[in-house]
């Protein structure tokens, strides 16, 4: 990995963490079967890619299930059982890991796989395609060299060539999206699409276009997915539901409760009991 790459810390009363692992269902269990590494991408693939993630287990006793509570990015994943490009999945979903095994990610900024399809990123939300599939002869190359690479590093300086020989155009409205998400993630004042396209200087209309084409889902869905991610870290502290419902913007308790139970996989309450057995 580049100087930038660095293990994540393991803090012993820690339950959900902040930034990246945000969205891991109980990460520090997870983190206890695997090792999770992220590297920096080069300035060449910078505009398109957030960065790039390589998860490694060795020699598991028993098969271990980690849940992913989603995030409004496409993500491409190279394993020796897939390698696949993974667009924004509504629901939760997870993977199992068994024996040895290593997985080497690539997470677009939000709207940053827009330049690599020649399309709406909404025509990917909710599928998994086969990077073979997407890209041929090209794709199943690039596959067999990662695979094939032990040195992660030098793997994801395969997967960056690659991208950059497709020849992604700069588009400034990326860098737009991308601030708009980002200012959606860190702000949980902001529960409705209204008041983001207030801050966005753009019609209700439009900045849901906007979405659907860049980052692949509406500004709706992206919105209740960062307070799902908040709502999980606050219910490990013990936050009253109803209080919480209430400040990140959802009509009453049970609105939220439902939301929660579709996508972290069990209603508050229980992943309050699961979280603090770690």
């Amino acid at each position: 990995m580049s100087s930038t790459a660095a293990s994540v810390p393991r803090p012993p009363e820690a339950r959900l963490v902040e930034t990246r692992q945000r969205g891991w269902v109980n990460p520090y269990a997870g983190l206890n079967a695997f090792d999770f590494v992220r590297q920096a991408p080069s300035p060449e693939i910078a505009a398109y890619v957030d960065h790039f993630w390589v998860v490694t287990w060795a020699d598991l006793a028993e098969p271990y299930e980690q849940r992913i509570v989603s995030h409004p990015t496409v993500n491409m994943a190279i394993a020796q059982d897939f390698h696949r490009i993974a667009g924004v999945i509504k629901g939760g979903f997870s993977y199992t890991m068994r024996g040895s095994g290593r997985v080497l990610g690539t997470r677009f900024r939000p709207g940053g796989f827009r330049p690599f399809l020649n399309g709406p990123v909404s025509l990917l939300t909710g599928r998994f395609l086969e990077i073979s599939e997407m890209y041929a002869a090209a794709g199943a190359t690039m596959v067999e060299h990662v695979l094939a690479e032990p040195d992660a590093r030098a793997a994801v300086a395969l997967i960056e060539t690659f991208l950059l020989s497709l020849g992604p155009d700069r588009d400034p409205l990326v860098d737009e999206v991308a601030a708009l998400v980002a200012m959606v993630e860190g702000d949980v004042s902001v529960t409705r699409v209204d008041e983001l396209a207030a801050r966005s200087g753009r019609s209700v209309r439009t900045l849901q276009r906007l979405f659907r084409d860049y980052v692949g889902i509406g500004p709706k869905w992206v919105i209740r997915r960062f307070r799902l991610h908040e709502a999980a870290e606050r219910v490990y502290q013990g936050l009253d539901l109803a209080t919480l419902a209430a400040e990140l913007g959802y009509t009453d308790q049970a609105h939220l409760t439902r939301d929660f139970t579709a996508a972290v996989g069990m209603p508050p309450a229980a992943y309050a009991r699961f979280s603090s057995q770690v």
